[in-house]
């Protein structure tokens, strides 16, 4: 683990297999990055300020996934968000509350899902599939964190032309290596 603000560890598994746990260690080989911040006093904490400085983020922005706030489009918009995908950009997510999943998928085309809760900040490479979810509680809030300005463009996996991008060809150079 990156930073750890209190006794928290993120559940990372197999899909297919919840009884085999994944590390920080491992999540890092596909290119995830895991930190577990005090989301209750990030800003007076500091930690969040020194990684967004440290990778370039400039912008930000928060975001609540919640019956409550989507009303009758809830169920469409999640729909949207589990749709496997990439980005050209990586994703940045720190938890505020609420709880949720990201599941990705390892370069040999397996699903890991990642258990995100309150104070977890994840950093999803950009060109990695994946697909987001919530779980039982039907909320999160999270802030999200660009370096540019804020946009949030999935390419869906479905389209022929994805394995091609030079996003996708980054990720899998990079990450085969390992």
């Amino acid at each position: 683990r990156h930073e750890t603000q209190r006794d928290h560890i993120m559940k990372a598994y197999f899909l297919d297999d919840p009884s085999h746990t994944l590390t920080d260690k491992d999540l890092e080989q596909v290119g995830i990055l895991h930190w577990t911040l005090d989301a209750d006093r990030y800003e007076e904490e500091g930690k969040l300020d020194t990684i967004t400085k440290e990778r370039g983020y400039k912008n930000r922005d928060v975001v609540n996934i919640s019956t409550q706030t989507f009303g009758d489009a809830f169920e469409a918009k999640l729909k949207i968000f589990f749709e496997e995908h990439l980005h050209d950009d990586e994703e940045i997510r720190f938890i505020l509350d609420g709880s949720g999943f990201f599941d990705v998928r390892s370069l040999d085309d397996v699903w890991l899902r990642l258990h995100v809760v309150k104070g977890d900040l994840i950093i999803l490479p950009k060109g990695i599939y994946h697909r987001f979810t919530v779980d039982e509680h039907q909320y999160i809030k999270a802030m999200r964190l660009f370096q540019e300005e804020p946009k949030w463009t999935p390419i869906n996996r479905a389209l022929p032309t994805t394995d091609t991008l030079p996003s996708r060809h980054d990720y899998t150079s990079t990450f085969r290596k390992q």
